[in-house]
């Protein structure tokens, strides 16, 4: 039955048919089945829309807060520069870096001789095809040559320039009297340590002495090294190239050597702190306790390495006393020695991680990286203890190290030494000279942690051959190289952080990217762009600290809190949340809105039909 809208009058009921078949008036009755359709009742009013409107409402309600819940249930995603990652992605394959520096070589000869420019020049020729006959490592860049030739005759240079400033008559070949350590200060003094333009130059003399004896080379702490004897111009060229790539380019690492550049890695925390932790065992108490007085002797020893080493890392430092802690592996007594031997198959065994609790680091926090050095003290029973070596012998330092986590020297007290008085049960302090000769094997054992070697002693070049060595542990040019390798490998493993953040941020499109995100990686980036700069300008300390602030930044960026949120839905998971609460109402809003529309057209066509057929009938 049609529904009415409200106001409207009822259509009068039809006739009743008759039972000869016809309708009162005399008109026959239509036959359905002949006409194939039935008329619907007219409507003799307009429809009104009220009904339509309240429908159309509800509807238009619901499609005016659709909006309002997408921007509610949105995430926020700071855009991330992509375009910029993959631009430094691109420099940094296509272009590594590299760190170009100068090499200035001096010839100083105490007599007369030719100091002409074109002997200089000639000289500079043959050192740079030296050069180019050795190896030279991925960090270095061009190699800038000058020479400089001062006799009694004169002084005359080559008419390229390495930003030197090398001064004639300042030094003369009667300094080499005072010694190898104040000719180093001298030659410092009078050379600084980089050129005009924050490039790193190294300086190579050549003293020529006729009567002297023999060759020998002395390689000093700054970037200075020279050459003394009687000596022609092809030993002296052969020898400058040798010294500069090998030691001031790589190191003294040979081929097929681990060590810095070789696959080692950087002990240092990816946000750039590196917390030392120097630990003072006591194997057992009973038979004596000993104690240190640390502190006294940071001061003086580590803070030189610590600030040495601030340009790539930031070193804190800590101490502490451990009592009951024995180790895990086991010794044997050698009578020949006289005391306990520990042979190297068993050092892997030898923390005891269950009673050496070392890991108690509060300066230690987020990513930083700790490296424990560890000072064994072996009870009464078992002292001394030594350390044999692969081939038989005994360790020197009595000492090894663990790549990645620190190092371990087992130290035997006086009371250990045959004759000594047995004085067991008491405390006991480690004296100020042992304590040192203990901080110079734990900063040797430092050195091979970053990939250089303890000491150059047993490394020459077919001559007499002397280190200078630093009170800071570290030499210049081994900073140098330090810097330029940190550098690259901070610049690699920001480059690869950035990648992966980008990537995970691209295949989760519901993944919350806050704006301090965002913001840490614009400046990681400007970190980097700043060290590449850096570095094609041959500033190499510059060049690690701004590497080292990039990866931080990338790193920060990556572990960032909210990250970690449980709110990484895909579509799918969203519609699943929110279909449960809206579909069935607006499902049923939107059929009733369609039924309504459907009715007030059929209502509409009623009417039409009747204003239609009363047109026709007047």
């Amino acid at each position: 039955m049609a529904e009415i809208a409200a106001g409207e009058a009822p259509a009068p009921p039809p006739p009743a048919p008759s039972t000869s078949g016809e309708i009162s008036g005399g008109q026959p009755a239509s036959n359905p089945a002949s006409t194939g359709s039935i008329n619907p009742p007219s409507r003799t009013t307009k429809p009104g829309v009220k009904r339509l409107v309240l429908t159309a409402s509800v509807l238009l309600s619901f499609l005016l807060g659709l909006p309002f819940l997408l921007k509610s249930t949105e995430i926020h995603r700071s855009p991330l520069p992509s375009d910029a990652i993959t631009a430094l992605a691109h420099r940094l394959h296509s272009n590594p870096p590299s760190f170009p520096c100068g090499l200035h070589a001096v010839f100083l000869r105490s007599g007369s001789g030719p100091s002409d420019a074109s002997l200089a020049s000639r000289l500079e020729r043959a050192i740079s095809a030296q050069l180019q006959l050795l190896p030279a490592p991925s960090t270095a860049g061009n190699v800038s040559v000058s020479v400089t030739v001062e006799s009694a005759d004169g002084c005359s240079s080559s008419s390229s320039s390495v930003g030197s400033r090398w001064q004639c008559g300042v030094v003369t070949t009667a300094d080499l009297v005072l010694g190898d350590e104040v000719f180093d200060e001298l030659l410092h003094s009078a050379l600084g340590s980089s050129g005009g333009d924050g490039s790193m130059v190294y300086t190579f003399v050549v003293v020529e002495i006729d009567d002297a004896e023999e060759m020998r080379v002395v390689i000093g702490k700054h970037r200075h090294a020279w050459l003394v004897g009687k000596v022609d111009e092809a030993k002296a060229v052969s020898c400058i190239g040798k010294v500069f790539v090998k030691y001031f380019m790589n190191g003294g690492i040979e081929e097929g050597e681990k060590g810095i550049g070789k696959g080692e890695f950087m002990p240092v925390g990816s946000d750039g702190n590196v917390a030392l932790s120097f630990s003072l065992l006591n194997a057992d108490p009973s038979g004596w306790v000993y104690d240190w007085e640390f502190e006294k002797i940071v001061e003086r020893m580590l803070d030189p390495v610590i600030e040495a080493l601030r340009p790539i890392a930031k070193i804190n430092v800590e101490s502490q006393v451990l009592y009951h802690t024995p180790k895990s592996s086991y010794s044997y007594a050698d009578d020949k020695l006289g005391g306990n031997v520990l042979s190297m198959g068993d050092i892997p065994f030898f923390v005891n991680s269950n009673e050496w609790h070392l890991d108690t680091s509060i300066s230690a926090t987020g990513r930083s990286k700790v490296l424990q050095f560890v000072v064994y003290v072996p009870s009464a029973k078992e002292c001394p203890l030594y350390l044999q070596l692969p081939d038989g012998g005994i360790s020197k330092t009595n000492a090894f190290i663990s790549p990645m986590w620190g190092g371990v020297l087992i130290w035997n007290p006086p009371d250990c030494s045959p004759g000594s008085r047995k004085t067991h049960g008491t405390r006991k302090k480690m004296s100020s000279q042992e304590l040192m000769e203990t901080i110079e094997i734990f900063i040797g054992q430092l050195r091979q942690l970053f990939g250089l070697k303890p000491s150059y002693r047993s490394q020459d070049m077919d001559m007499s051959t002397k280190f200078v060595v630093s009170e800071k542990g570290f030499t210049e040019w081994e900073l140098d190289l330090l810097y330029r390798h940190h550098a690259c490998s901070n610049l690699l493993s920001c480059l690869t952080t950035l990648e992966s953040l980008s990537s995970l941020v691209r295949s989760l499109p519901r993944m919350i990217v806050m704006d301090e995100i965002g913001r840490q990686v614009e400046l990681s980036l400007e970190a980097a762009n700043l060290a590449q700069r850096n570095a094609t300008l041959g500033i190499s300390d510059s060049s690690a600290v701004s590497a080292t602030r990039a990866r931080a930044l990338a790193e920060d960026a990556f572990f960032h809190p909210s990250i970690m949120s449980i709110s990484y839905a895909s579509i799918e998971h969203y519609f699943a949340i929110y279909m449960p609460f809206f579909a069935p109402v607006s499902l049923h809003v939107l059929l009733a809105a369609i039924k309504e529309l459907k009715r007030y057209k059929a209502e509409r066509a009623k009417y039409s039909a009747f204003l239609a057929s009363r047109a026709a009938s007047s």
